[in-house]
């Protein structure tokens, strides 16, 4: 039995065709056939079966389901490091909200999934426990997954689990669900409460979801969705079955192109796959605006401040004194401070602490926080406007396909332009998904994105699934 999709895999579980004990057993031997991948910090067989001995069977979609969890969500059972070789030891005395909502539904956490270093990253070369390989790649050359998620999109397309979490900050699910032909969906800031999940830019993480298809990720999203308390970021709005309310019908829906996605110097491949579903949606009796969002070229600067003066503050936590890694060469309080986050963190997040400090500080605040912050709002009330002209936005996810391990490590630039056509959506707190729609010239796949407004999921989904169905 392939276990595809979660919809299937529950069927047969309900009907006894399998056992979850045997179900489970199955995905043990997948993850123990491809640890070369690395798409698993965290795999331990022992745990697994734990889970199994006090599991309660469960009406619902979710029982037994075998899931992976980014190492960034907090998880009782199970360490949580962040990728980083100053929380490789912590281990958590409470389940993250959205980790326990799957636990109450009946589901298996496999194991924790690899990550770029405290999410920073587009590639997921940071993780101070190495590169996660895209298990589409050929033998002579191993590609990138795509970061900061990329564990977990790997997990998803290698099927070595059938969902996974991830979070988003800037690109974090959706680019890396484009690299490794999956489905991810990043949910409008503050449907999922980020209670337990390790910080990195609190005004623009957001948990979310990868799975093989939209009905899964529709599945998977309804479940970590929520209102918490335990959250001041937590939004108060009523969940519907996205599921059951996915209607496909395209017919007089206005879809979105915006000109500024045009990027100069984008492949042709990627330009014909965007435009392969915008015909698509014209053939199902869509109407096509072309549109302008006139602030998207400033959103990547904007980002690349934002997000490292958020995760400087975030970060100062991590000084040796009540958890984590604590370096021995120290003689001094001065120098504990100093050589454990020397040592403790990585090179991207040195980077990354560092300009964020920098724009934070007394002579520069003003010039570069405070300016980004109102070039930030500029941004959202770009999609607000033409949100008012059309149902969605339709673009591209990244610029390219999945590219070779250690193609655009020399040149952190390079690398932060991955996130181009993600970032935007992020700093405007809006939802987007991408799914796989078409192939590059060597065969690997390119995404599409679509984008809609704050809390209309169910729009993503419809139009998602519609693509999804018509992908020639």
């Amino acid at each position: 039995m392939e276990f595809l999709t979660i919809k299937e895999t529950a069927k047969s579980i309900k009907n006894k065709k399998i056992s979850i004990n045997e179900l489970s057993e199955i995905f043990i031997k997948r993850i123990n056939q491809n640890l070369d991948l690395n798409a698993y910090i965290y795999f331990n067989e022992d745990n697994i079966h734990q889970q199994l001995s006090v599991h309660k069977n469960q009406d619902n979609l979710l029982n037994g389901i075998p899931l992976a969890i980014k190492d960034l969500f907090c998880t009782k059972s199970m360490p949580t490091t962040a990728a980083s070789k100053i929380l490789k030891d912590f281990k958590p005395t409470y389940e993250s909200f959205v980790t326990q909502k799957l636990l109450n539904k009946g589901s298996i956490f496999l194991g924790k999934t690899n990550c770029d270093e405290f999410a920073m990253g587009s590639a997921n070369t940071t993780s101070f426990f190495g590169n996660v390989i895209n298990p589409l790649s050929s033998k002579d050359k191993p590609l990138v997954p795509g970061g900061s998620s990329g564990g977990s999109a790997a997990a998803v397309a290698a099927k070595l689990c059938l969902g996974a979490t991830g979070t988003d900050t800037g690109g974090s699910i959706r680019q890396p669900a484009s690299f490794c032909g999956i489905v991810g969906i990043k949910p409008t800031y503050g449907l999922c409460s980020r209670w337990g999940i390790v910080a990195f830019s609190s005004s623009l993480d957001q948990a979310g979801i990868f799975a093989n298809n939209v009905d899964d990720s529709a599945i998977l999203l309804q479940s970590i969705a929520g209102y918490d308390n335990q959250d001041s970021t937590s939004t108060d709005v009523k969940i519907p079955n996205y599921l059951e309310s996915i209607n496909t019908d395209m017919l007089g829906k206005v879809v979105g192109i915006p000109e500024e996605y045009n990027v100069k110097g984008i492949p042709e491949e990627v330009s014909i796959v965007w435009e392969n579903a915008i015909k698509q949606l014209e053939d199902g009796g869509a109407k096509i605006k072309r549109l302008s969002l006139p602030h998207t070229k400033y959103a990547l600067p904007t980002y690349y401040i934002i997000a490292p003066a958020e995760a400087s503050s975030n970060l100062a936590r991590y000084d040796g004194v009540k958890y984590g890694f604590r370096s021995e060469n120290i003689n001094s309080l001065d120098e504990m401070y100093e050589m454990t986050r020397r040592e403790g963190f990585g090179k991207e997040v040195k980077r990354r602490v560092l300009i964020g400090t920098y724009v934070l500080s007394a002579g520069y605040y003003d010039a570069y926080y405070l300016k980004a912050q109102k070039v930030r709002k500029l941004i959202t009330n770009d999609f607000m406007n033409a949100f008012k002209e059309c149902d969605f936005i339709l673009t591209p996810t990244a610029p390219s396909a999945a590219f070779p391990i250690g193609e655009k490590e020399d040149d952190p630039i390079k690398m932060y332009l991955n996130d181009v056509f993600t970032v935007p959506a992020s700093l405007a707190g809006i939802p987007g998904i991408s799914i796989p729609f078409g192939k590059s010239k060597e065969g690997l796949p390119l995404g599409v994105q679509i984008l809609s407004k704050h809390f209309d999921e169910q729009t993503i989904f419809n139009a998602a699934s519609y693509l999804e169905k018509n992908n020639a």
